[in-house]
């Protein structure tokens, strides 16, 4: 009797050992705090109603549904991320992030969902890295942080929406930025009338692959996010909302 007790007790221990391992994925009542960011479409941007928009938001929903939970989306600078989800105070961001060993250090990172590189956006005649250019870019990105590096004249922006001001008024000759946004900027009309040439920049600092980054101290949180990327993938969401905001397919 006193053995099956004992069995008993240890089975029970191992429950709750498990559920206390599930619970803080599961904190505040089931729902996942997500940081995205509202200056980067069609990634991430804020709709004609004030909400958040964009794939990113979208694949931020559809893993939150995949893993049962909801989604608190919260807006926040992009310097800023990396920064808040180590300190803990979002569950994971809803950010296109290069996993570099920097970032490693200070957060969990996702399976990689997509390989981004980068553009130089400039005008015709004016390549990378050319005397006298002065390039702009998105302060705390990538972008912005290997054009200071290369000692370029770097202009910083809050927004990629105030990169067609600077290029048409000539305050800059280039601009750094992601793929994926550049198709946005490459629309703006008047971007179009000044015959910009695209130049890729497949730099180790500037290419790779992308994740989502997740509170250090939620491991289980970034395994069930992996399994829920895996799902989607499967079920066709990624696919629709890779269709619904890009021409081609993100790889």
């Amino acid at each position: 009797m006193y053995r099956l007790r004992s069995l008993n007790n240890r089975a029970f221990l191992s429950v709750l050992l498990a559920l206390a391992t599930c619970a803080p994925a599961l904190a505040n009542d089931g729902v996942v705090r997500v940081a995205v960011l509202s200056n980067s479409p069609p990634m991430s941007y804020t709709d004609a109603a004030g909400q958040p928009a964009g794939f990113n938001v979208g694949i931020a929903q559809a893993l939150c549904a995949a893993m049962e939970v909801r989604c608190q989306l919260t807006v926040v600078p992009l310097q800023r991320v990396i920064p808040a989800v180590a300190a803990g105070e979002f569950d994971f961001s809803a950010v296109s992030l290069l996993d570099t060993p920097e970032r490693r250090a200070k957060v969990l990172f996702t399976k990689a969902y997509y390989r981004s590189n980068s553009v130089w956006f400039a005008k015709p005649g004016v390549e990378p890295g050319a005397a006298g250019a002065r390039v702009a870019a998105v302060a705390g990105s990538a972008q912005f942080r290997y054009a200071a590096a290369q000692g370029w004249s770097t202009t910083s922006v809050r927004h990629h929406s105030e990169l067609p001001a600077l290029l048409m008024a000539g305050k800059v000759d280039a601009v750094l930025l992601p793929m994926a946004t550049s198709l946005t900027l490459r629309q703006d009309p008047g971007i179009q009338s000044l015959g910009l040439a695209t130049t890729i920049m497949r730099q180790a600092e500037l290419s790779g692959d992308v994740s989502f980054a997740v509170d250090p101290a939620k491991p289980e949180l970034r395994e069930r996010i992996d399994q829920a990327f895996d799902r989607i993938k499967r079920d066709g969401s990624f696919d629709r909302l890779n269709s619904e905001y890009f021409p081609f397919r993100l790889q």
